[in-house]
Formats: C-alpha cells, structure tokens, sequence
C-alpha cells in the first residue's frame, strides 16, 4: 500500500500494489496527487532517476535520500526530511482500526474500499 498525505498528515491518495514489487512502480499514480506540492518527501526506495524526473516536472523539490549505491549522492534538506513521519503516522492512524490492521476483507478492492472509508472518517476528526 502507498500513500500521499499532505502537510498535516491527512490522505490525499492511496494506491494498492502487488506485494512483491518495487516502489516505484507506482509512484505515477501517487505523484497526480501530490500535483501543486511545493516539496515531495519519499524514502530510499523511490529514488530513481524517473521519480526524481516526474518529481521535478510537477516543479517540486524532492527530498528524497540517495540510495547507497547511487555514485553521486544528493545532498537533502534533513530538516525537512523529518517531516516524512507523517506518512509513518498516517499508516499507524490506520491501523487503529482493527479490520484495517487483521485484513479481514479478502479481496483488493474491499480492501481498498475501507481503507477510503477510514481515510474519510480521519479527515473528519
């Protein structure tokens, strides 16, 4: 599962993926959220020189970590990079809700569909 939250940690879009496969395959879909964004904050895992393309093309600043294996490193903000946690926080909100957590729905797009519905019910508190 991957998410966009904006700065107060509030969905603004969640995607499912297949479980085996990488990051980054989905982050065409996430970053049409994140559309007007003034930076976008990511982990390791979606640095890649096309993320990093749709990124700039969206005329955001990514504050993305390089990855070890990278030959030039890229130097972040880490002060801004601390703000990630609000993703990390976004996806423990969620699993207070303990069908989300137990995965009792079977199928993907159940499954997605409480997740939209608990998204909903967090933006109302």
């Amino acid at each position: 599962m991957h998410a966009v939250v904006d700065a107060l940690g509030n969905p603004l879009r969640v995607v499912l993926g297949p479980g085996q496969h990488a990051d980054g395959r989905r982050v065409t879909d996430l970053l049409a959220a994140a559309e007007g964004a003034g930076n976008v904050l990511a982990d390791k895992a979606y640095d890649t020189a096309a993320v990093l393309a749709q990124v700039a093309a969206l005329g955001a600043q990514a504050v993305i970590p390089s990855k070890k294996n990278r030959l030039v490193q890229r130097v972040i903000d880490r002060n801004l990079y601390r703000d990630r946690n609000k993703v990390e926080r976004f996806f423990r909100r969620l699993k207070q809700f303990r069908r989300r957590a137990t995965r009792y729905d079977k199928t993907a797009s159940r499954f997605l569909g409480m997740i939209h519905f608990v998204s909903a019910l967090l933006w109302l508190r």
